[in-house]
């Protein structure tokens, strides 16, 4: 059974440790995440990037400590065409950044 959203942004907003921070990294407004916090619906564009967020964020701490998972977010990335992946994030680019993740993941275990 999937994960509702809802769940999604509780837990983001309690490993990022700040409902602002995580509106920052998905680029709301802190508002919006309050809403969302207090059970307002999320709209469906919105609901995606949560959840690519959340699929990015787990599968990085697979890999790192919570600091260099930051740091890969926040960072230009090569794998990326030298793009930070929280932009992409931002814009929903899901496959791009799982193929990221997953030359991370073999660079790791290489």
């Amino acid at each position: 059974m999937p994960v509702a959203t809802a769940q999604k942004v509780e837990a983001l907003r309690a490993d990022f440790r700040s409902a602002a921070r995580l509106a920052d990294m998905l680029g709301v407004s802190r508002s919006q995440v309050t809403r969302w916090l207090r059970g307002s619906g999320i709209d469906p564009l919105n609901a995606e990037k949560v959840d690519l967020l959340e699929l990015v964020w787990s599968s990085l701490m697979r890999l790192y400590e919570r600091e260099a998972a930051l740091a890969w977010l926040f960072g230009l990335n090569p794998l990326l065409g030298d793009r930070r992946p929280i932009d992409l994030i931002r814009a929903g680019r899901a496959e791009e950044l799982m193929r990221a993740i997953r030359a991370e993941r073999a660079d790791s275990f290489a």
